[in-house]
């Protein structure tokens, strides 16, 4: 799949999962992933609930409806790899997606990266349609 091409032509709504240490489930509305490669992905996180799960729990899912489109989209199945501050990577992907990251909020912003271990279509296992 590329990944790359499929998030800058589809608009819809992600949905990230995270576990904490005790298994409680965690669910958060998300912007699109900034695709590195084929298999890795960033998402800019602020200090919330599921940066904090993922320091206990490295396994995370996403999950992206189409808009319009009823049952399409795609799962991502993920592993957190590393994250980061550079505050100047963070700017060039928040002038990305100017309204979902408002310039006048200045709180501390994490570069999370993700290994993507397996993708799956939204419903079903079936082959991917996207």
């Amino acid at each position: 799949m590329d990944m790359s091409g499929y998030f800058d032509k589809v608009s819809g709504t992600g949905i990230l999962a995270t576990c904490d240490p005790g298994h409680e489930v965690d669910l958060a509305i998300y912007a699109k992933p900034h695709v590195v490669d084929d298999k890795t992905v960033v998402f800019v996180m602020k200090e919330r609930l599921s940066h904090r799960n993922l320091r206990a729990n490295l396994q995370a899912a996403y999950m992206f409806i189409e808009d319009g489109s009823g049952q399409k989209g795609v799962r991502l199945y993920l592993t957190m790899l590393r994250e980061e501050k550079n505050q100047t990577v963070v700017a060039a992907l928040r002038k990305k997606q100017p309204c979902i990251y408002p310039a006048e909020d200045d709180s501390d912003k994490f570069l999370v990266y993700f290994q993507v271990d397996r993708i799956r279509p939204l419903v079903g296992d079936g082959p991917l349609n996207v």
